[in-house]
């Protein structure tokens, strides 16, 4: 099996170097920012001591939560042309994939901006199954977690959003989104795909009088197309016209019907029920797609030069 690259990730971030510095290197802020670690603490360290030993603690659902140990130097630069952290870690924990590691986080003024730069790796357990599991699952995901964790702490310094809030803008956005995906899907696959002749579409493309003698096959047809229009929207969830073409979709299926055919909203469950929901939804997805952390957003290719010097992690 090739050899699993070491993750790596740059990102430039529009704050003072001290204010980088701070917030990577003090236990209680870096926790509040960084997806991987639920809890980070120093341990007691003697006067003197060059090495801070830490402590870590990641939960991962379930009751279960991983705990490691680690060591880290952090002395600053005087002239602080670029800082370099370097940490080694491990657990000893036999459900932890992770035996032990190290790695170091590079700090370098670039005009306005500092460029923060993390690269580590890591030995794993359970032999080969281990290895493939971090290999396909894992490092990519512990990786994506590193850059979306870097960008999250780049909005916390340039626009002084919380954690936790652009947390819990990312969890409303994202959930909105994915519901509004799901429903696009059903309402085209569902009603419109597979139960055609009995779910009330073809009634109700009938009262139209449009499409006379081909009614199921552009009700089939628009039920692709509100496939693939779901999975577009949800592919570009970001961008401004996601959100409002959906709502503009929205009423253009739902007003029609309701003005050929008013019956339908005798019914308990009828184009109204579903469209007002999605309406809102796309409300949702839009107030909060603004700020959102995007890993996408870091270099995430290992360059062939290396941190020249500096002191620190």
């Amino acid at each position: 099996m090739v050899k699993a690259k070491p993750i790596y990730v740059e990102l430039h971030i529009e704050a003072p170097l001290d204010e980088v510095w701070e917030h990577t290197q003090q236990p209680e802020l870096h926790q509040q920012w960084d997806l991987r670690f639920s809890e980070i603490a120093y341990l007691p360290r003697e006067q003197g001591e060059p090495e801070q030993h830490f402590f870590y603690r990641t939960r991962i659902g379930f009751g279960l939560q991983i705990e490691g140990t680690g060591i880290t130097t952090s002395k600053e630069n005087g002239r602080k042309e670029e800082l370099l952290s370097t940490l080694s870690f491990s657990s000893e924990q036999a459900v932890s994939l992770i035996r032990h590691g190290g790695g170091y986080w590079s700090y370098k003024p670039e005009g306005n901006t500092v460029k923060f730069v993390t690269l580590y790796d890591y030995k794993t357990r359970f032999g080969w199954l281990g290895k493939l599991f971090d290999r396909f699952v894992f490092r990519p995901l512990f990786g994506f977690a590193t850059a979306w964790s870097f960008d999250r702490l780049r909005i916390w310094l340039e626009h002084r959003v919380p954690p936790s809030v652009i947390a819990d803008r990312a969890l409303m956005h994202y959930a909105s989104v994915g519901v509004l995906l799901l429903l696009w899907l059903y309402m085209g696959l569902i009603p419109k795909l597979i139960y055609t002749e009995t779910s009330g579409e073809l009634t109700i493309m009938q009262q139209t009088g449009m499409f006379v003698g081909y009614e199921s096959p552009m009700i089939r047809l628009i039920g692709v197309l509100e496939i693939i229009f779901g999975i577009i929207t949800a592919l570009c969830h970001r961008t401004v016209w996601s959100p409002l073409s959906q709502a503009c979709v929205l009423l253009l299926l739902t007003v029609p019907v309701c003005i050929v055919y008013p019956e339908l909203l005798q019914s308990p469950f009828n184009p109204v029920t579903a469209a007002v929901p999605m309406l809102a939804l796309c409300f949702a997805s839009s107030k909060t797609r603004a700020l959102l952390p995007n890993a996408s957003r870091c270099i995430r290719k290992l360059p062939n030069t290396k941190p020249n010097g500096g002191n620190g992690r």
